[in-house]
């Protein structure tokens, strides 16, 4: 039987990132895949300025009424970048209509990074994020979001033993089952630090450690991430699959010569991901 999902995200219009990532990956790995836009931007937010964003909250209730009539039903649920502070109760909303018993929620709180809220967030959104960090099943926060998320200073490469600390209290916290906390520093390594509340385990997924900057690696490795699981892989496999997918991708983009703030050619790794999730 195929999967079904539904992804909450924006449409960056250029930029590799959000619904532009969600929906290849997801189509890749044999997943029919729902989108719900949550704003319409001209390009991502990050090195890129003058943008344009368009809320699209007003739709996104207009396409919900219309889904009310129809026999609609997900395997896995999956959100991101969110464009309103409206938004969070309305897709607290749609995760309680459509999550099912031994589905997947999966919540990606995108807010922030390196330290600092994203331009189109308010304090008052990211305080509001919890409440759908609450409703999943896995969270995966970079170290910013965490950090927030535990009204806490931003720690920006903290040691293991203070990695395993946020990650139980992020747990305890939203009461949620495994939270992934990606962007992790672990020697020479760079990765995501997972944590099973069922049974009190820790794993880390990792790749080499490369020098520059990318963009959209967070959606990149969370969409992977979610098909993963979603296709029956066990967190830890399946995070580090998307640690290697998401490697592949900034290794293809600097063979290629290609601007980083346009994002990472995930494009070129997904034969790679394909075959790692035994589809091919």
């Amino acid at each position: 039987m195929q999967k079904r999902a539904l992804a909450i995200h924006d449409v960056s219009c250029e930029g590799r990132c959000s619904l532009t990532v969600a929906l290849p990956v997801l189509s890749a790995c044999g997943i029919h895949t729902a989108a719900l836009p949550t704003a319409l931007l001209s390009t991502h937010t990050g090195e890129f300025t003058g943008y344009s964003c368009l809320d699209l909250t007003e739709e996104m209730r207009r396409i919900l009424g219309h889904w009310s009539t129809l026999p609609l039903a997900f395997d896995g649920l999956y959100s991101g970048f969110l464009g309103s502070f409206e938004q969070i109760r309305l897709v607290g909303d749609v995760l309680h209509t459509y999550r099912r018993k031994g589905g997947l929620t999966l919540v990606d709180p995108v807010m922030a990074d390196h330290g600092r809220l994203y331009a189109t967030y308010t304090n008052e959104m990211a305080g509001g994020m919890g409440e759908l960090c609450a409703l999943a099943d896995v969270i995966v926060p970079n170290m910013t979001e965490a950090c927030i998320l535990l009204d806490k200073p931003y720690v920006e490469h903290p040691g293991e033993a203070e990695v395993k600390n946020i990650l139980e209290a992020l747990a305890a916290r939203y009461d949620c089952g495994q939270v992934i906390i990606t962007g992790v520093h672990q020697g020479d390594e760079l990765g995501a630090a997972g944590f099973r509340a069922q049974d009190g385990s820790f794993t880390f997924a990792g790749a080499p450690r490369l020098p520059q900057v990318f963009y959209g690696t967070g959606d990149v490795f969370a969409s992977a991430m979610f098909a993963a699981m979603l296709l029956g892989k066990a967190t830890g496999e399946a995070a580090q699959i998307a640690v290697d997918f998401t490697h592949q991708a900034m290794l293809r983009t600097i063979e290629n010569g290609l601007p980083l703030n346009y994002g990472v050619a995930f494009e070129q790794a997904i034969p790679g991901l394909v075959r790692e999730l035994g589809l091919a």
